[in-house]
């Protein structure tokens, strides 16, 4: 039987750890008396997401810029979706698509499937080799740019690079 072989990186258990004692601060509304079961929580969950989600090197920069275009497309995409809802006819024209994906599978693709599924108008329904399904609101609108667009923010957050399917 072969050992396993866990790689500490403590750089990311300690920036982990300040987010999850963040969180835990957050959470717990301040309370001193809860910390009593919150750092050891706290120190568990660090060192097993580190261990279960390898740190992945991030440009911070495109991460703002990427917050700044998913503000913006949220906001549209909201009215959006209102603006629909409210109109007496309800102009949607649903459809499920196929995108096919250009990151490299794992966590890159899990990150992109997720914000499609945030972002309003769009929900990723399934992920499966490089296949990402999503269910699109209108059909008629131009979804295969917004997928694109999203795809390469990922991919320049996580500091790699698009191949072809």
């Amino acid at each position: 039987m072969k050992a396993l072989k866990i790689k500490i990186h403590w750089p990311s258990i300690v920036s982990r750890g300040l987010l999850f004692s963040l969180i835990w601060w957050f959470l717990t509304d301040g309370a001193a008396a809860s910390w009593w079961i919150g750092v050891p929580a706290v120190l568990l969950a660090a060192t097993v997401s580190t261990v279960l989600v390898p740190p992945v090197p991030l440009a911070w920069f495109e991460l703002l810029r990427f917050v700044l275009f998913f503000l913006t497309r949220s906001l549209l995409g909201g009215v959006d979706v209102a603006r629909r809802a409210f109109q007496p006819n309800m102009p949607i024209n649903p459809d499920l698509v196929e995108y096919s994906l250009q990151l490299p599978p794992g966590l890159p693709q899990v990150f992109m499937a997720n914000i499609v599924s945030l972002l309003p108008g769009t929900l990723c329904a399934s992920l499966h080799q490089n296949v990402l399904k999503v269910h699109v609101l209108d059909k008629q609108t131009d979804f295969l740019t917004e997928l694109k667009t999203v795809e390469q923010h990922v991919a320049r957050i996580l500091n790699l690079s698009l191949h072809n399917p």
